[in-house]
């Protein structure tokens, strides 16, 4: 079975290579963990967040970057395209933010191919059927600060390898990378939808791909996040290639996937979030999902199209 981590170990190599080039920072802690600085004390790059994503997808995908993406005639910006052979594994079983790494004064949301090592959450390898087993584990967080040795450590525990073996990726929300990384996840936001929202096993989607433009950087940290969140929520184009079986209703699942089908579809991510006290767990799982949705039914060649593109509310949350 593919190993993400292997993967993504190939990327990774090149990073550290081109640190300088990448404009990115390359700490080796004393027991051996690489910590990746991509936006923290350094200002990353449009090809580190390129690199910084296929990490995150754990190198099942291709990522790059179009400029400008249109998204109508008066609305053009950078955009992240994906394209993944391995939906369920590179999306769920790597990219999602499924690790709260809380370790002392230390938090950041985890997201990546370790996730497939120590199962950070189970639930979701059960439901797409896949572990990891490398021997190295390959985290990207996002967060304010760079990790020290006691959280590299509580990784490899969790993780089942040794601490030299850990490498970190690290980008905080208001960065470049965290900016490209995030509009990276539109693929990931729908699948996580089919699986969470509409219990929809995501093993039937067999390709993918998706687009989404790149939010401008927002120093305030919870600004930044209303704001890549709605890169997706309002500009995400996704594309899904799904091997149906009788019985499977893809017209109602392509109906219910988009953002606007969600009851609290209408305002800016940080007007919802701050409502629920910056609460994620209090949010409509339906809102996390791309703006528009195609789906190609590979066993009956039906396609279907839903959701659109809201430049009014792209705008608004921009600040245009």
């Amino acid at each position: 079975m593919l190993s993400v981590n292997l993967e993504a170990k190939k990327t990774v190599d090149l990073m550290i290579e081109k640190a300088e080039e990448l404009n990115l920072a390359v700490e080796n802690l004393e027991n051996g963990s690489t910590i990746i600085d991509a936006g923290v004390n350094v200002t990353g790059s449009f090809k580190a967040g390129e690199m910084y994503t296929k990490v995150c997808l754990g190198g099942l995908a291709e990522v790059g970057i179009s400029i400008p993406g249109d998204l109508s005639k008066t609305l053009a910006l950078p955009a992240v395209k994906i394209k993944t052979d391995f939906p369920s594994i590179s999306t769920l079983g790597s990219q999602k933010a499924g690790w709260s790494v809380s370790v002392g004064d230390f938090f950041a949301l985890g997201s990546g191919p370790a996730r497939a090592l120590a199962l950070k959450p189970a639930e979701t390898y059960e439901e797409i059927g896949y572990k990891d087993e490398a021997d190295l584990a390959i985290l990207t967080l996002e967060a304010d600060t760079l990790p020290g040795v006691e959280v590299t450590e509580a990784i490899a525990q969790d993780c089942g390898v040794d601490p030299e073996n850990v490498y970190l990726l690290v980008a905080p929300t208001s960065s470049l990378v965290g900016s490209i990384q995030i509009s990276g996840r539109v693929v990931e936001n729908g699948t996580y939808k089919m699986l969470e929202a509409l219990h929809f096993d995501v093993n039937k989607v067999k390709y993918a791909a998706g687009i989404a433009p790149i939010a401008p950087v927002d120093t305030d940290g919870l600004k930044a996040m209303g704001k890549t969140n709605d890169a997706v929520l309002f500009g995400g184009r996704t594309f899904y290639y799904i091997e149906s079986e009788e019985g499977d209703d893809i017209k109602s699942i392509a109906e219910k996937l988009p953002s606007s089908a969600a009851d609290g579809y209408g305002k800016p991510f940080y007007e919802v979030f701050k409502e629920a006290n910056f609460d994620f767990y209090q949010i409509d799982k339906g809102m996390f999902a791309p703006a528009e949705v195609v789906i190609n039914d590979l066993r009956t060649g039906e396609v279907f199209r839903e959701g659109y593109v809201n430049i009014e509310l792209l705008e608004k949350s921009f600040g245009f």
